[in-house]
């Protein structure tokens, strides 16, 4: 197997690439981290990993690698240095965490203080009116629900921050493993939400990325 990692993305965009593990092999994964463990000057995040791959593979990444089976994510070669810029990611229920995590251990590998706020959603509102001053408080907030996904609507109603916000599978029948989560974030009566596809908590620290560092360049 030919690698060929792109390691000038940092450098390009402002992030490195990530490694997407949901059906690699074992030999492919292997080949992966065999290239890029020499490489200690380039952080890595690879995302949807499982326990069995990291098992897999943990061997040739020794301490180089730190995985997190909450949010299915690793790190090689620790993070990239700390940025300016803070986000809320803010969750329906504690079946969407799973999602958050991946978003806030995003975050936090490009460089980002990542606030979660956990089990918020409209059906006990006042849940999430004693936490929107902490909401504010941040730059950015990612909105992860399932089900209707109301909480999108409601928090572009409730503050004025770039909103982006993450459709997940979770609801029983008709939510269709995150479809009817995903039109309703597409129709929402909120201005200015961006939507990222379903269950992708990854995507949404990533745009999250790009806002910060043009609000915070130098």
């Amino acid at each position: 197997m030919t690698l060929r990692y792109d390691y000038a993305r940092l450098a390009r965009i402002g992030m490195p690439e990530a490694t997407f593990c949901l059906n690699k092999t074992t030999q492919q994964l292997r080949a992966i981290v065999t290239e890029l463990v020499g490489r200690t000057d380039n952080p890595v995040l690879f995302t949807r990993m499982s326990d069995s791959q990291y098992q897999a593979v943990r061997d040739l990444a020794g301490n180089s690698m730190d995985y997190d089976s909450e949010s299915a994510t690793s790190f090689m070669h620790g993070c990239l240095s700390p940025r300016e810029g803070t986000v809320a990611v803010v969750t329906a229920g504690t079946s969407d965490i799973p999602v958050a995590a991946e978003a806030c251990r995003t975050l936090e590998f490009l460089g980002f203080t990542a606030t979660r706020v956990v089990d918020v959603g409209v059906a006990g509102l006042w849940r999430l009116l004693e936490r929107v001053e902490d909401i504010g408080a941040c730059d950015v907030v990612i909105v992860v629900a399932g089900m209707d996904a109301a909480l999108a609507s409601v928090m572009g109603g409730l503050t004025g921050q770039p909103i982006i916000a993450v459709p997940t599978s979770t609801g029983y029948g008709a939510a269709a493993d995150g479809h009817s989560a995903l039109h309703s974030m597409l129709t929402s009566c909120a201005q200015g939400i961006a939507v990222t596809n379903i269950d992708n908590g990854f995507g949404a620290a990533c745009a999250a990325n790009r806002i910060l560092l043009r609000l915070h360049r130098k």
